[in-house]
């Protein structure tokens, strides 16, 4: 198929998907609305190569049984860790290569919808269309549109009234062609009463060309509702990482971000929660460890209407080899929102002379009966410390390696074991 964007590619990507005239319709007005969109004004400059992309590349029809998955494609999920977590820890699995879910697993008996989004869409039209671009709209930005115009893939669940599963679900994204766009589109409803905890996975074989990931992530929490998402991203520095990620919770519902950011060149991601019932909380703990070649632009948005309303932001950022790693975030207590209450704690450490950091908070109370409090600090790696442990017999990268465990142990606490543990591996590479 002809990868150059234009109308006729989307046409042609809409009618291979086998969609509806209202998506096919709802991809060409998005792709105009990314032609009219500027870049971002604010955070790194972009010069993504829109010209030389690969739109859409599908590697393989979806499998449910490993041994039915082609061998490479298996032997690459299995280094990993993919398969081997399957087995132990989860209820339910979706792996996507380049464009399309390749092998996808729902291994609870619970009555949930767990499956690629494009599955949704044919299978479950009604409640398909109810939820999409609903929360986050294709206008929004440049990067919003471009989803819109070309998404494919990523994971649609539904969660019904008062079920809980036992073990997370995870969806696993995997770039590994040289200069790949990939667009996943993801949608997950937990109804009244219910609960999921999602993982999200995200890697990219190093190409030396630059490769876009801009997927968009929607999640509605009803009344009572519980979700908690945990994402370790570990692109190649070569991935430009733009996602737009948004969750709307209801009445005394929860939406718990745990987002870590290690990997991809340029990172701009802000996980974000409108808490639109009363006592309804967000939180969003995440941390940002940019390396040589690396700027990291993260943070998270809360924005408070409902009454009696919670959120928690904690930020951790590392900077070493003269990565620059950056806070930026938002948290709006708006007049509807009386009673309400919020925290912002952002801690830095800069790990040498060449690295930077910087914080960029927008704090809004437009009531007088909230509360906001924000905490910020940015420090060096502590020679004091460092001296003390290299006293005690251990090596500088040692003494380094534990220190900075230390300073991200809220953070480890929050992940599932297996995600602290191979966040642990991350950081000692």
């Amino acid at each position: 198929m002809n990868q150059k964007l234009n109308k006729d590619f989307i046409i042609k990507l809409s009618k291979k998907k086998n969609e509806p005239e209202w998506m096919r319709d709802f991809r060409l007005k998005s792709y105009e609305e990314f032609l009219k969109q500027e870049q971002p004004t604010f955070g790194p400059i972009l010069n993504v190569p829109f010209d030389d992309l690969l739109y859409y590349k599908k590697t393989e029809n979806k499998k449910d049984k490993w041994e039915d998955v082609n061998e490479k494609t298996y032997q690459t999920f299995c280094k990993l860790g993919v398969v081997d977590a399957e087995n132990k820890y989860l209820d339910g699995v979706s792996n996507q290569l380049e464009s399309e879910v390749v092998y996808h697993k729902n291994k609870t008996d619970k009555d949930i919808i767990f499956m690629s989004t494009d599955e949704a869409l044919q299978e479950y039209p009604e409640l398909f269309k109810k939820y999409f671009n609903t929360l986050v709209n294709y206008q929004e930005n440049k990067y919003t549109a471009l989803n819109g115009a070309v998404w494919s893939g990523g994971s649609f669940i539904y969660i019904p009234p008062y079920t809980k599963l036992d073990r997370p679900l995870q969806s696993y994204f995997r770039i590994d062609t040289a200069k790949l766009g990939q667009f996943e589109r993801t949608i997950i409803i937990v109804d009244e009463g219910a609960e999921l905890s999602y993982i999200e996975g995200c890697t990219a074989r190093m190409n030396a060309k630059v490769s876009l990931h801009a997927g968009v992530v929607e999640i509605f929490v009803g009344k009572n509702a519980k979700c908690r998402y945990s994402t370790i991203q570990n692109w190649s520095t070569d991935v430009y990482n733009l996602v737009t990620k948004r969750a709307i919770v209801e009445e005394n519902g929860l939406m718990e971000w745990v987002d870590g950011n290690i990997g991809s060149g340029i990172t701009m991601k802000y996980p974000s929660c409108i808490l639109k019932g009363d006592y309804a909380k967000g939180n969003c703990i995440s941390i940002a460890y940019a390396k040589e070649g690396q700027i990291l632009d993260a943070g998270a948005k809360m924005i408070h209407l409902g009454k009696y309303t919670k959120s928690n932001i904690i930020n951790k950022s590392l900077a070493s080899d003269g990565g620059i790693s950056n806070y930026r975030g938002t948290t709006k207590i708006t007049p509807t929102a009386i009673g309400s209450f919020a925290t912002v704690k952002c801690d830095t450490i800069i790990l040498d002379n060449q690295s930077k950091s910087e914080t960029f908070p927008k704090n809004i109370v437009l009531n007088n009966s909230s509360t906001l409090e924000h905490e910020a600090s940015v420090s060096k790696l502590s020679a004091e410390k460092m001296f003390y442990l290299n006293s005690k017999g251990l090596s500088e990268e040692r003494a380094k390696e534990l220190l900075i465990m230390g300073f991200i142990d809220d953070f480890k606490k929050e992940l599932p074991m297996e995600y602290a543990v191979e966040l642990n591996r991350l950081l000692k590479e």
